[in-house]
């Protein structure tokens, strides 16, 4: 007699389908990176009257990233250029990305007055008009008195123009002290009182470090001439400052820097020419590998440039790593590569 098959019970479709749609959808408090792209900012920079004949190119560098699900994480373990990072605390995923879009602004205005400062050509008009506040730390009194947008205009009534004046301003205070911060908002101006307390432990910041949990960027309007355009798309963050200054400078100067090279790089770069830290210098150091880069110039600040050399020698590239402090630094590298 014939066995009967057994049918397949609709009910265990129903449990695969969702263990499927958890695993590549569920968002954990994450963020998954990887390798990006090098991309050539020749045609996102526009210098009026300048001119884009180099033989070479700058490409500024990327890292992919999306909120972490089970199946990202799970991928992430087959490769030490495959990363987890803690997802922004007291930030919406909407706050973030404006926040990576206001950082890329910030930082195209200062590539473009660094540059315009190392050059002879061109001239530069500054004026600051406050503290613009780009995100809180949830856990302390900013938190609860600030949101990004507001514009801070004096501390305990001592007017404050950039984020460098602000910072040194509070640098003076103690846990437990009280300021009186005056900002703007929506038109109104208004005045709150913060406390400083000890940052969170998830920061490292350490146990001495105080504050009131706030994160800024200053509030200005730049004139130039001749006028710059920088387009980068929905490419955030201020890690391209170095690579768009010294393709902004090379237009202004009309001189190919690139010596007819790939030059990728990677640095934020504030409008004294001083070179910051960045993330993802492994993953940077992946994609310039890819796209065939010459040379790679990474922050010589903290540990960018031994992430990157150890990231160049595990996957044996033939591309040069270049440790940079200043803008000044990396023009004078660039040029003795003319002289070879």
């Amino acid at each position: 007699m014939e066995q009967k098959r057994k049918s397949f019970p609709w009910i265990k479709w129903v449990v695969l389908i969702i263990v499927f749609f958890l695993i590549v959808r569920f968002e954990l408090p994450y963020y998954y990176s990887q390798p990006g792209m090098a991309e050539s900012v020749e045609e996102m920079v526009t210098v009026e009257g300048g001119i884009k004949d180099d033989e070479g190119t700058f490409m500024l560098t990327t890292v992919r990233s999306a909120k972490a699900t089970p199946a990202l994480l799970f991928w992430s373990l087959f490769s030490e250029f495959r990363s987890l990072n803690p997802a922004p605390s007291g930030m919406t995923d909407e706050e973030y990305n404006q926040r990576q879009q206001l950082l890329m602004a910030h930082s195209q205005d200062d590539a473009k007055i660094a540059a315009f400062r190392a050059s002879n050509k061109g001239d530069v008009q500054i004026d600051y008009s406050g503290v613009y506040v780009v995100g809180t730390t949830e856990g302390m009194s900013a938190a609860d008195q600030l949101e990004p947008g507001d514009v801070i205009t004096h501390v305990d009534g001592e007017e404050v123009g950039t984020s460098e004046a602000l910072i040194d301003l509070l640098a003076a205070y103690s846990d437990g002290d009280i300021v009186t911060m005056t900002f703007e908002r929506d038109d109104e101006t208004l005045m709150k009182n913060l406390a400083f307390s000890t940052f969170p432990d998830e920061l490292n910041l350490g146990d001495e470090r105080v504050g009131v949990g706030v994160s800024v960027e200053t509030v200005r309007t730049a004139t130039f001439s001749p006028e710059v355009d920088i387009a980068a798309g929905a490419i955030g963050g201020p890690s391209a400052g170095l690579i768009f200054a010294l393709e902004i400078y090379s237009q202004l100067e009309e001189i190919d820097l690139t010596s007819g090279l790939q030059i990728a790089g990677t640095g934020t770069i504030n409008e004294d020419g001083e070179v910051g830290a960045i993330g993802g210098a492994n993953q940077k150091v992946v994609a310039s590998d890819r796209a065939g880069a010459d040379y790679f110039l990474v922050p010589k600040n903290g540990n960018n440039y031994e992430e990157a050399r150890a990231a160049a020698e595990s996957i044996n590239t033939d591309m040069e790593i270049v440790p940079i402090e200043t803008f000044e630094e990396a023009i004078a590298f660039l040029e003795t590569l003319q002289n070879d």
